[in-house]
């Protein structure tokens, strides 16, 4: 067994040399083949075994060539056991971390000043803190019934800034219709009920003539990059919810966006009134935050399950359908359709559910609901820098993470 043992450590701590001599050279090989508007395959591409319905990818903003994935086991009706699962780019062949749990994993977020920490949420509506640093495989921090624990499998979570006492804090999104702030204070999870969300329209009559209110479902949310207080909520029912933290009792706003769930929902980094969208109802759309009608409307002829704005332009994004194609999208070149529609998996045997820029190079990363991770890089004309004028400056756009809930 120590053999065994040994045998694995020099694997994972010396990588096949194709991979470590690979990985430099893609980074930074253009071919004039390259000129066309296509997605190119990389030496990227992870397996996790047994994984059948949900696949959710963030990066490590400290060092852009670590890629963190994430996994969630067996069939989402008959959830048992989760696994998160942690690669480098440079070694796709063994994972630098593998922990399992004991419910499956929806969803995860790094945290931006401390990568080490990664925020989680679990299908029996528990959320939880893993530390890289400790070696354990539990979560140094978990939640529970007594502390407040969601009841519906937990969609998203993201981490905001620290409190006023300068105590780690992150958001959560379930299914409940809450929107639940964590505070971990003295090694504790404290929870705090920021808002919850209600169908309008749906009261039904309860016993003794009660009225009751029909919860909303929350499936994904987004905080705006400059105005701390300000976050956007997708629900189940299709509408697009404007809250802030101030206030739990009421919303800033209420978009009826799409006919059937959003799956995500993301503000652009640069243009600070504008946000996207996508839904299961085959659209995405882009949004004033001001205005209650969309700007543009795409229509991508199936279920899209995730989208995101790229970090290096304010007119580009990337979505991905369920028949197993990626869209690439740059709204400076072309306003109507997408610059690059490319099939990764077969749409008869797998379905494409994340899609996610890394936040350095030009390269997207793509999950399945097979368990399949593909690494792609964009083509020279898929990744344009905007033109700027003489003696015009432009500034950066502000750090940001993404990190997304997908459904199958």
């Amino acid at each position: 067994s120590q053999q065994k043992e040994l045998s694995r450590t020099l694997k994972y701590a010396f990588p096949p040399r194709m991979f470590r001599c690979r990985h430099p050279n893609m980074i930074i090989w253009s071919h004039h083949q390259c000129l066309s508007h296509n997605l190119h395959a990389s030496w990227f591409g992870a397996q996790v075994s047994a994984i059948r319905s949900y696949i959710s990818v963030a990066e490590n903003l400290r060092n852009e060539l670590n890629s963190k994935i994430l996994s969630c086991l067996d069939d989402f009706m008959k959830q048992s056991r989760g696994m998160l699962v942690l690669y480098t780019m440079k070694n796709p062949s063994y994972p630098e971390y593998v922990f399992s749990s004991e419910s499956g994993i929806m969803c995860l977020d790094i945290h931006n000043d401390h990568p080490h920490l990664m925020a989680v949420g679990f299908y029996d509506g528990n959320v939880a803190i893993y530390n890289l640093k400790k070696a354990t495989s539990q979560p140094s921090y978990k939640s529970s019934a007594k502390s407040g624990k969601h009841t519906d499998p937990v969609w998203q979570v993201k981490w905001q800034k620290d409190d006023m006492d300068n105590n780690l804090n992150f958001f959560s999104v379930s299914s409940d219709g809450r929107i639940v702030s964590w505070t971990l204070v003295k090694n504790e999870l404290v929870h705090t009920d920021v808002i919850k969300l209600s169908a309008e329209g749906t009261t039904t009559q309860g016993p003794e003539g009660l009225q009751l209110q029909t919860v909303g479902c929350g499936t994904s949310f987004d905080f705006h990059k400059k105005i701390d207080y300000l976050f956007l909520v997708g629900t189940e029912e299709g509408k697009i919810y404007k809250c802030s933290k101030c206030y739990s009792s009421q919303f800033l706003d209420v978009f009826e966006a799409h006919h059937m769930a959003v799956d995500s929902v993301s503000w652009n980094p640069y243009h600070l009134k504008i946000f996207i969208s996508c839904s299961s109802d085959w659209t995405v759309k882009i949004w004033d935050h001001t205005i209650k009608t969309p700007m543009f409307i795409y229509d991508l002829n199936a279920a899209v399950g995730d989208v995101a704005w790229s970090p290096y332009s304010s007119t580009v994004f990337a979505a991905v359908t369920t028949d197993g194609k990626a869209h690439v999208f740059d709204l400076n070149i072309n306003k109507y359709e997408a610059l690059c529609s490319q099939v990764v998996v077969a749409k008869k045997k797998n379905k494409i559910t994340h899609i996610q820029f890394n936040p350095v190079y030009p390269v997207v990363i793509i999950g399945d609901e097979r368990g399949q991770v593909t690494c792609l890089k964009l083509s020279p004309n898929l990744r344009k820098m905007p033109k700027v004028a003489v003696g015009e400056s432009v500034s950066k756009a502000p750090c940001f993470r993404i990190s997304i809930k997908i459904t199958a």
